[in-house]
């Protein structure tokens, strides 16, 4: 079917940041691309108003027979080299280094694995994108080779990009089959899509929401303090605590949900009093009371650590020693997170 030129700018200007004029083109690299980069960033996007015309006489020329095809297989040599295309993917794939280094650097060996693997999928996906695509194997290579160099570096993604850049661009060629979307039905195509979305955007939003709950305990210690200060005006207290739960009772009346005041009191009492009964639990583990200074806290979890280490207890007890270990060492990152600020100052 004929591609219109009028059509892919009405869906460039609905949908441009998420790709569905490309997908109407059958560009699906370049849909995804631009899913999960909200259109380059948007300067792709914009920049992409003056290309449409030439995307629509791709596509119609690839409906036509396959006359790109023969035309591919004329031409020995590689095809130009782009300074837009190069810069996209330096770009992308220190964006997908990022987001793996919020999502997923927790996981065994992912200097050495995954996140050479990461910055080499987002490369590449700049590199497939129209009728061009490189050497995926050798441009992961490059990657693995290069990221030791900068092993536990929070710029790592940087050099990575720029070695697996380079080394797709030497590699460079014309594809010698159609677009994936040009033959197929969208709903396959729409499936395939949604899986590696789902892959890109979980771990983000895992730690995402990880650090979300860790700001929530943040902000229910500052609601805490705050509701102590009016201990001596009952009152007040009333009426500060009025204004906490305000934005729960819109949300009531919006959604038609009206849980009662003794629901939301529940609520905010859970808030206030999760994050204490951890660190209560947390003094309890290292054995200190809860006036102890920070100075006083870490002595006796270093002394605690010394005693539970695994190395210090062999054979039958290296188990249960390791249990305590983590124990411990979860207690103590707790009581670092909540210390008070004149803790800090010590």
């Amino acid at each position: 079917m004929t591609k219109s030129v009028t059509v892919t700018y009405a869906l460039w200007a609905m949908g441009g940041p998420l790709g569905l004029h490309h997908l109407y083109l059958g560009r699906d690299s370049h849909a995804l691309l631009w899913m999960l980069t909200l259109g380059g960033f948007g300067v792709g996007w914009a920049r992409e108003f003056f290309r449409i015309p030439a995307y629509v006489g791709e596509a119609n020329r690839e409906t036509e027979g396959g006359l790109r095809d023969s035309k591919r297989h004329s031409i020995a040599r590689p095809p130009p080299v782009s300074v837009a295309r190069f810069a996209g993917q330096i770009s992308v794939g220190i964006y997908f280094g990022t987001v793996a280094l919020i999502g997923l650097n927790s996981l065994s060996f992912f200097y050495l694995i995954v996140l050479p693997l990461c910055v080499g999928a987002g490369v590449h996906l700049v590199s497939s994108v129209g009728e061009q695509t490189t050497d995926l194997h050798k441009t992961l290579i490059a990657c693995v080779i290069t990221s030791p160099i900068f092993y536990g570096s929070t710029i790592s993604p940087l050099p990575i990009s720029i070695a697996a850049s380079i080394t797709a661009s030497q590699h460079r060629r014309f594809k010698t089959h159609p677009p994936s979307g040009s033959q197929k039905e969208l709903g396959p195509r729409l499936y395939r899509l949604a899986l590696v979305w789902l892959a890109f955007s979980a771990p983000l939003g895992y730690s995402i929401f990880h650090n979300t709950t860790a700001t929530l305990y943040y902000l229910s210690d500052c609601v805490a303090a705050l509701l102590d200060m009016f201990w001596f005006f009952p009152w007040l207290r009333s009426v500060v605590e009025y204004f906490l739960l305000l934005p729960y009772r819109i949300l009531g009346a919006f959604t038609g949900w009206g849980p009662s005041e003794e629901s939301w009191r529940k609520v905010l009492e859970i808030l206030l009093t999760e994050r204490s009964q951890r660190e209560r639990e947390a003094l309890q583990m290292l054995s200190v009371n809860k006036e102890a200074s920070m100075e006083e806290i870490t002595r006796s979890y270093r002394e605690l650590v010394k005693v539970w280490h695994p190395d210090h207890n062999p054979g039958s007890k290296m188990e249960d020693a390791q249990k305590m270990f983590i124990q411990i060492q979860d207690a103590y990152e707790t009581l670092l997170r909540g210390q008070k600020p004149d803790h800090r100052n010590k």
